[in-house]
């Protein structure tokens, strides 16, 4: 599978919370790309980079499937999980992104603002 030594930190921006939520819903479960296009509502030329940096950073291993793509009548399919320590890192990451976004809706209120 992936790598064992972890990289740099990737940057959470929203489409990368939203595939690593989307492979944190089922983190046994391997998925292949347009799976994850599909449930974190992305299109594949973005969760593509986001993927390989992912995967640079630790947070994922990915294998190939072993088909014969004339035989099956498709491509072969590059499939994901969250690694043992990615899996905690994302639910760190989520968790984090959450607690950020209840902070940003408490502001206005905590600032005086009216509540009507």
């Amino acid at each position: 599978m992936g790598r064992e030594k972890p990289g740099p930190t990737p940057r959470m921006t929203q489409a990368t919370l939203a595939v690593l939520r989307a492979l944190s819903e089922k983190p046994s479960e391997d998925m292949y790309g347009l799976q994850i296009c599909s449930a974190a509502g992305l299109p594949s030329g973005t969760i593509h980079p986001i993927l390989a940096r992912l995967e640079t950073a630790g947070w994922l291993d990915s294998f190939w499937e072993d088909i014969d793509p004339k035989q099956e009548g498709r491509p072969r399919r590059r499939y994901y999980r969250l690694s043992p320590n990615g899996n905690a890192r994302a639910h760190n990451a989520l968790a984090r992104a959450e607690a950020n976004r209840d902070s940003l809706r408490l502001r206005p209120a905590q600032a005086g603002g009216s509540t009507a």
